[in-house]
């Protein structure tokens, strides 16, 4: 009985966890530890979205089991979400599905539509579900790269013509977690026709489709024309209202991928708690100033660390969208690989970020900065990566401005 279970071999160590250990062991034994590891939003819900959350909950009658695919209500509110936001029309009947976060979507969706032994074009460095999720239904990986230049669609052309079988799926990712890089319609508008040129269902993560900054709205692959003819496209409620806890995603447009995948959480799940669901339907159909709010509160953190952390000596590029920096290591200390730096920031400067290995071995190089700190700790993070910078040697700016 001690042979390891077969998906199970299929899986590598993630790396991740190691940081998160060590982070976890440092805060059990008192250390104040500055978190940047994980994406987890550090502000709370808008308050009429709790209140109706209590609302619902206090009825006899909402406990029971909930519907699948999402109640009516909430698929019709992510339909109007789709058309007030982007100006797509989407049938909430048979083009949206109701998810427990995207993640789950993914999961579920390559459940669905993946065969053993299928090619599934996924980016690297990406968010692990995107290439895990297929991997544990089954699938093979070939990596394209993440960022979005002629070098990427080369690179789809040299996956059609040399992988056997063909691919069939193409996993995009923008604003990229991790990288935080972003796309025009334009390029989507060339990707569906290259999808449909090869006969390529695509799968759009948008999780990050309303923390944008410099007055750059983020696009949906769905605004291209015929873009459903070829591509689903998931969202999610975790960063934009804060409600990461709360589970709640969608998956939004081609009939058939919304069908298969809606069949197949019919077996797996009875859907979120139905409080939730009623609770989901606030937060997309009442006020959205906390969706201003909150995107400038990540824009003000955004230039807190590009600010701070260069004048400690670190320079990282300025994000244009999403809560990640993709911070290339310093200079001097890239021989330590992303792991042994992120190990090293973490006991020396008490300062958790996730090292970019985790996300492919083309994210190695870099680590992934999560803007989940308010600006006090942000700063103070810049000052104890000075300190540890100055300990290795590393020729920090002297300015006589405090951090």
């Amino acid at each position: 009985m001690s042979e390891e279970f077969y998906r199970m071999k299929r899986l590598p160590p993630y790396v991740i966890a190691e940081v998160n250990a060590m982070r976890a062991a440092a805060r059990a034994a008192g250390e104040d530890i500055i978190d940047l590891g994980m994406g987890n939003p550090d502000l709370p819900p808008p308050q009429h979205v709790i209140d109706k959350l209590v609302e619902v909950a206090q009825k006899p009658d909402a406990h029971g089991y909930s519907a699948s695919k999402g109640i009516p209500g909430l698929r019709k509110a992510q339909a109007n979400y789709y058309g007030r936001r982007f100006g797509v029309d989407v049938d909430p009947e048979t083009e949206v599905v109701v998810t427990m976060g995207s993640k789950e979507g993914l999961a579920s969706l390559a459940t669905a539509i993946t065969a053993p032994g299928d090619v599934v074009l996924a980016p690297n460095p990406s968010y692990p579900i995107h290439t895990f999720g297929f991997i544990i239904a089954g699938a093979t990986i070939r990596s394209v790269p993440t960022t979005p230049d002629e070098n990427y669609f080369r690179a789809l052309d040299r996956a059609m013509a040399f992988t056997v079988p063909r691919p069939s799926i193409l996993v995009v990712n923008y604003p990229s977690n991790p990288t935080a890089e972003t796309v025009d319609l334009a390029f989507y508008e060339r990707l569906v026709a290259w999808a449909k040129e090869n006969k390529v269902w695509v799968l759009s993560d948008l999780a990050y489709s309303e923390l944008y900054f410099d007055g750059k709205p983020t696009v949906s692959i769905l605004q291209v024309k015929g873009a459903k003819d070829v591509a689903i496209e998931f969202t999610s409620l975790s960063k934009t209202y804060s409600m990461a806890g709360w589970r709640i995603g969608f998956a939004v447009g081609n009939k058939q991928l919304i069908a298969a995948m809606t069949r197949v959480k019919s077996y797996l799940d009875y859907g979120a708690f139905t409080p939730i669901q009623a609770a989901a339907c606030a937060a997309l159909n009442g006020p959205q100033d906390i969706v201003e709010k909150n995107r400038e509160l990540y824009h003000k953190r955004r230039d807190v660390l590009v600010e701070a952390f260069g004048r400690a000596g670190w320079d990282i590029p300025a994000p244009r969208a999403s809560m990640f920096a993709w911070a290339p290591l310093p200079p001097a200390l890239a021989h330590l690989g992303s792991l042994e730096f992120s190990k090293q920031l973490l006991t020396e400067a008490k300062v958790a970020v996730a090292p970019g290995v985790g996300y492919g071995e083309d994210g190695e190089g870099y680590v992934r900065i999560a803007m989940v700190e308010n600006e006090h700790r942000l700063r103070q993070a810049a000052r104890n990566i000075k300190r540890y910078l100055q300990s290795m040697g590393v020729n920090t700016p002297t300015q006589a401005k405090a951090i």
